[in-house]
């Protein structure tokens, strides 16, 4: 299996192979998980100070914070996939 990295805005790159979930933080158990990734010491906030847009939960149980959209982190996760397939053939 090959490492497949994906851009979270402003230079930031993750491991598209161990995220688990890519969603909002508006909804009340999203932010009890920040919060408890918080006082875990395994939140990773992303943002460079700006809003909050997308949170993603890797399978190390780590959360990272993104500015960017979670629509736009999924659409480079799968344009990053097919672009990769396609240079295979």
């Amino acid at each position: 299996m090959e490492i497949q990295l994906i851009n979270i805005g402003f230079g930031n790159i993750v491991s598209g192979n161990r995220v688990v979930a890519i969603v909002s933080p508006e909804s009340a158990p999203i932010k009890r998980i920040i919060s408890d990734a918080k006082e875990r010491s395994q939140l990773i906030d992303a943002t460079y100070g700006r809003r909050t847009r997308a949170v993603i939960i890797m399978d190390s149980n780590q959360v990272i914070l993104s500015a960017i959209q979670p629509e736009t982190v999924a659409n480079r996760f799968v344009v990053d996939k097919d672009f990769k397939e396609n240079a295979k053939k």
